[in-house]
């Protein structure tokens, strides 16, 4: 059964207060649970801010090492969580339904191969 990728696509900046993001995390939940209920759960996970990042690039025989994000952007994926589900429509009816609960956009993407 495929999987997908549901990227929860943030603004950079300050997370907002309890009173806002309370009910949002409540609503993500709720979503996660259905998803675990319904067996399309696979793995999830938040992540922190860009600038918690460090990039491993290679430089020739050596490997170079920086602080701060692969690009700059005032998006970043904040979160995921991976499914698995009998197709794309299937795949885009939880990514709506994760968008609506975190009020934010979601990237549904296939995996390209489950089985590595």
């Amino acid at each position: 059964m495929p999987q997908y990728l549901l990227n929860l696509i943030q603004p950079v900046g300050e997370v907002p207060p309890p009173e806002q993001l309370d009910p949002i995390v409540r609503d993500v939940t709720a979503v996660s649970e259905e998803m675990r209920a319904a067996g399309v759960w696979v793995f999830a996970a938040g992540l922190h801010q860009p600038e918690a990042s460090t990039v491993v690039r290679p430089r020739g025989d050596d490997v170079l090492v920086t602080d701060g994000p692969y690009a700059e952007g005032k998006e970043f994926v904040g979160g995921f969580t991976l499914i698995r589900v009998d197709d794309l429509d299937a795949a885009l009816d939880w990514g709506r339904r994760l968008a609506r609960a975190s009020t934010l956009p979601v990237e549904v993407r296939p995996v390209a191969d489950a089985a590595l």
